[in-house]
């Protein structure tokens, strides 16, 4: 039995006629936040109604964090007691909104006197109470407004006319009687972050590896020359794995060997050594100078520089000597050293966040992102956050963001979906996915619905890599250059944002360490790597053409209005994107399969690709720059990986000018 804890019904007033409840967007009773860029707009919807035949109003409050006063906007029924509002987020930070709704004594007036006078009543008592109701509005209006209602008011209960003037009814609304009002009992959280958050395109390399000579320790300045080779594929994001000293003790080997070599470089993720730690930069790349001249010289190039977040440490960092209550002991006195059985971590000791100072820890690792953040870092890929507290996260971005709201935190979160999406709550930005390991045309289509047409799509903002220094997939492993072309045309197209782990992407690395693994064969994170840029089969061109389609098409930065189409092929995957604006809208069709030519008939959802049934439309090939001319949703289509693995096609739709003369738009 339920503990007796007084009546269920508490009424505050019972004059609060109407209901409101299923306010959507709302992430766990308004527990997070969801999220949106500058310039977009926040749709709510929610449901409202009353008892009887009694007309309401519903309205859409809203107000920019710091703000006291809500701004109103009316919403709009959409049937079925369904009713949909929009406003605008123009700036960084946080907004809340909750909807209010009333019965409303004047428009239900209206309408009842619009009927009787249709069917011919007398309507003389009516007007009566219409010019009460317009003086009751009189009272609650000041200055001109409420000279002009006082005077509508006696002209009301003369004139049926007067009553029904559109100018009186936009009058009164102005100033609605909500005494009775029912609002919905939470405000409703918004984070507003830079565009960057909604659309960005990522290239990651090794600063080290940067050299042009082979064998020769790359340096920041070399990552500086490279920047030109960046810019020129539309990359707008750079990201450096950890740039820290790397720590000498129980350094790894080539290949991840346990014993390291006279010369082997070590894991850029064992941080620290006598040089310094999370803020100091490795000797063998060069200074802070050199650091903060690389953020600069990128910004002028239209690229941001993001750096990894790895809080962890390596033996000589100098935390474990001068916080050594910050690593979890074992018995012999030794610290604990990261496994992850059957894999070990000799080279780094993980945190202890359960430490009786943890408090102190973690304002320590808050200084070391403010610490970056002033060298002008706004971008940090964040190395396995699902391995640290969820109320750190929550609380290290919350702290970043109110001083700098402009910073973006990427979450490298190979993990399971709920913790996945928990961090994304938290405050992540953008996540990686599973989508390295999504590969056929169902597994692919059901993962993007999930991630675009749910609840997710309010809070989870997807980032694609076909590939990591972690990840080299048995797909991209045995398909040659066709597997490595379908995955960049499928990451760069499914996904506003997404990011490739070059060189080893262009020049399509694909040698794993050992059969069955998903490491490189001399990988990068444990050894130096010399790359020829030049290659003549470098994927170079590709890239730079797929990233010039996706800066010149608002479809596709965005992950709002993707829509799959079915095909008669289970091998095509047929799917489009349209902006909010409805005025771009970009219809992909890729072969999932690598090695073999496809074809096959696919049919269109012509209105989400703001096309007519009836009319004729131009399919323009972007990557290929062939047209054809289509009309109808069932069109025949044929893709061969060794040629290029897709089509994405911009759309052109007829119209037609008063004389006569046809185009394509």
């Amino acid at each position: 039995m339920c503990a007796d804890n007084g009546p269920f019904v508490r009424v505050d007033d019972g004059r609060r006629r109407v209901t409101v409840n299923n306010v959507h967007p709302e992430i766990e009773a308004g527990r997070f936040p969801i999220k949106r860029v500058v310039g977009e707009s926040v749709a709510v919807e929610t449901d409202a109604f009353t008892d009887g035949h009694n007309a309401i109003t519903v309205a859409l409050l809203w107000r920019r964090e710091g703000d006291e006063a809500l701004d109103q906007v009316a919403m709009e029924p959409i049937g079925g007691d369904r009713w949909r509002g929009r406003f605008a987020v123009a700036a960084l930070g946080h907004y809340c909104y909750t909807v209010r709704a009333w019965v409303d004594e004047f428009k239900t007036w209206r309408r009842d006197l619009q009927k009787r006078v249709a069917a011919g009543q007398p309507v003389g008592i009516d007007l009566k109470i219409g010019a009460g109701l317009i003086q009751q509005a009189a009272d609650r209006a000041t200055g001109a407004d409420a000279e002009r209602l006082r005077h509508l008011a006696a002209e009301v209960a003369k004139s049926v006319e007067r009553a029904l003037d559109e100018e009186l009814a936009v009058l009164v609304e102005r100033y609605p009687d909500q005494r009775f009002a029912t609002t919905y009992p939470r405000e409703l959280p918004v984070v507003v972050d830079p565009a960057l958050a909604r659309f960005s395109t990522w290239y990651e390399l090794f600063p080290r590896s940067a050299s042009t000579e082979p064998g020769r320790h790359g340096t920041l300045k070399d990552v500086e020359a490279r920047l030109p080779y960046v810019a020129e594929m539309g990359f707008d994001v750079l990201y450096l794995p950890p740039i820290h000293p790397i720590g000498i003790t129980h350094r790894k080997g080539k290949n991840n060997a346990v014993a390291a070599e006279p010369g082997d470089v070590g894991s850029p993720w064992a941080i620290g050594g006598p040089e310094g730690g999370h803020t100091s930069v490795h000797p063998a790349l060069g200074t802070l100078d050199d650091f903060e001249r690389l953020v600069d010289r990128a910004r002028a190039m239209g690229i941001e520089l993001a750096m990894d977040l790895a809080l962890q440490c390596s033996p000589d960092h100098p935390w474990v000597r001068e916080h050594p209550e910050w690593f979890q002991h074992r018995p012999d006195g030794t610290i604990q050293y990261a496994e992850n059985p059957p894999k070990k971590y000799q080279d780094i000791y993980p945190l202890d966040f359960e430490t009786p100072a943890w408090r102190e820890l973690w304002d320590e690792l808050k200084r070391v992102v403010l610490f970056w953040v002033d060298q002008g870092v706004r971008l940090f890929r964040v190395d396995n956050p699902h391995t640290k507290p969820f109320p750190f996260w929550e609380w290290l971005i919350a702290e970043v963001k109110r001083e700098y709201p402009e910073t973006i935190f990427l979450a490298e979160a190979f993990t399971r979906p709920k913790v996945m999406h928990q961090l994304a709550k938290l405050g992540f930005d953008q996540s990686y996915t599973y989508f390295a390991w999504r590969n056929s045309r169902h597994d692919l289509a059901e993962y993007v619905r999930d991630l675009t047409q749910t609840e997710a799509r309010e809070y989870f903002r997807p980032n694609f890599w076909p590939n990591t220094p972690d990840i080299l997939t048995e797909y991209l492993q045995v398909n040659g250059r066709p597997g490595f072309m379908t995955r960049l045309i499928l990451a760069a197209t499914l996904a506003a944002s997404y990011g490739i782990y070059g060189p080893a992407f262009e020049l399509m690395e694909a040698q794993p360490r050992e059969p069955g693994s998903e490491e490189y064969l001399d990988s990068e994170k444990y050894q130096l790597r010399h790359w020829d840029l030049d290659r003549p089969d470098s994927l170079r061109e590709l890239i730079k053409r797929v990233n010039g389609i996706r800066r010149e098409h608002p479809a596709l930065q965005t992950d709002a209005g993707l829509r799959i189409h079915p095909t008669t092929n289970d091998q095509l995957l047929c799917y489009s994107k349209r902006d909010p604006n409805g005025d771009d809208v970009v219809l992909v069709v890729v072969n999932t399969d690598p090695h073999h030519r496809h074809s096959g008939w696919i049919e269109l959802d012509l209105e989400a690709l703001g096309v007519e049934g009836d009319q004729p439309y131009q399919v323009h090939d972007l990557l290929t720059n062939a047209r054809f001319l289509w009309q109808g949703p069932r069109n025949y289509v044929e893709v061969d990986p060794h040629v290029v693995p897709g089509h994405v096609f911009g759309i052109r739709r007829r119209v037609r000018r008063e004389q006569d003369f046809e185009y394509f738009l």
